[in-house]
């Protein structure tokens, strides 16, 4: 993809973006880190341009490579700065003990979420007492808007143009995340998120893998976080879903609450 314009006309501007989305990448791989074949075609580059990023961001202290395993892992130097930036932006303290509420009173796996540009991340996982659990989602995993249940949750509850503008910037979510992701499909499901109250994941990103999710608001009225729930379809029956949207519909307006008294 060519840079846009905005790239290049700031000098060294892609440079900075390309090295961005290898740290995004590398932070969301878990403990186990991930190769430089990885990272090269998850971020679209070449072998060569993604290990010569990586060399400079661990000589900064912001990836670190496993001297066994040759893989990338988070640097040193991510946690100083995270540990200033939980400052301002850090709702685990408001939200860790309402995800816990919700995997107890569901048995499912419940999560927190937060909206970063155009995707969300999870920032919080905590699994509920059924043993048979979805593994799609944990701390660190990334998705666009609109594809995990979280994700869609947010995305519905955004202005229409920002729908709008946000759909045409993404015009390949069909390819990457499956054919029941292209724009028709996304709408309908927005239209249906906006008159539910949540969203419904039926098993999209993973067979037998279902999610519901429901947005978290700022003191704005933004959809900034979601609450969300994911387990294997037959915890999902239609006689079952009622109760876990009501939920966690209950549990999302908590949050809200609780984040609009903190001024957040």
């Amino acid at each position: 993809m060519p840079p846009s314009p905005a790239r290049r006309a700031v000098p060294g501007a892609q440079a900075v973006a390309r090295a961005a989305s290898l740290l995004r990448l590398v932070t969301a791989t878990g403990p186990d880190g991930a190769s430089v074949q990885e990272l090269a075609r998850r971020a679209e580059l070449s072998r060569s341009t993604a290990h010569r990023l990586l060399t400079a961001l661990r000589a900064e202290g912001l990836a670190d490579q496993d001297d066994r395993t040759g893989r990338w892992l988070p640097g040193p130097e991510l946690f100083l700065m995270g540990q200033v930036a939980a400052q301002r932006y850090d709702i685990t303290e408001f939200a860790r003990d309402i995800v816990h509420s919700l995997a107890v009173r569901t048995e499912e796996s419940a999560f927190l979420s937060v909206r970063r540009g155009d995707e969300t991340v999870c920032l919080v996982r905590e699994d509920g007492a059924f043993p048979i659990r979805s593994f799609v989602l944990s701390e660190g995993v990334r998705f666009p808007l609109g594809v995990a249940s979280a994700g869609l949750a947010i995305l519905a509850f955004l202005s229409d143009d920002e729908v709008d503008a946000y759909l045409s910037r993404h015009p390949d979510l069909a390819r990457t995340h499956g054919p029941s992701h292209d724009v028709a499909s996304l709408r309908t499901r927005v239209a249906e998120t906006r008159d539910r109250g949540h969203a419904l994941n039926p098993g999209l990103i993973v067979e037998g893998s279902y999610g519901l999710g429901a947005a978290v608001f700022d003191g704005r009225g933004r959809p900034q976080w979601a609450l969300s729930l994911t387990g294997v379809d037959f915890r999902f029956s239609p006689d079952r879903l009622p109760m876990l949207g009501h939920t966690l519909l209950a549990h999302a307006h908590e949050l809200t609450n609780r984040l609009a008294a903190a001024g957040r």
